[in-house]
């Protein structure tokens, strides 16, 4: 039976992320986010920075719902990816998928909201706790 083992939550103020952007460019963005990931933001034009800050609240709301932090994992283990209907989803890589699995993790569900100012993300864990 699959069970909710985790949740996490994260907000984000769009306008940090856009100075970041600004001040930082490619040097933030290729370390944070995934060639794919960007690409889908770039394609926004007047919505990009919503679009950042909206993937970057869903990698914090993973890493919050599997308790971890940043520790031993890196960003673009986490790819958050839009399906054809624009719906985010969740896929995991290197170290971090290991420890999903290892958690029993077997499925990920992720919402992305934002307003003018505020990017927010939450993700549920689902799996078996009999790892």
């Amino acid at each position: 039976m699959s069970l909710i083992i985790g949740c996490g939550i994260d907000l984000v103020k769009i306008e940090r992320i856009e100075k970041i952007i600004r001040r930082w460019g490619n040097n933030f963005t290729s370390r944070i986010f995934t060639l794919l990931e960007g690409e889908y933001c770039e394609k926004k034009r007047g919505n990009k920075f919503q679009s950042y800050a909206g993937k970057f609240a869903a990698k914090e709301a993973l890493l919050k719902a599997l308790g971890l932090g940043l520790r031993g994992v890196n960003w673009k283990e986490i790819e958050i990816e839009n399906n054809e209907l624009g719906q985010p989803t969740i896929e995991t890589s290197g170290k971090l998928k290991n420890i999903a699995s290892s958690k029993g993790i077997s499925k990920y569900f992720v919402s992305i909201s934002h307003t003018k100012d505020y990017a927010v993300a939450q993700v549920i864990l689902e799996g078996t706790l009999d790892k």
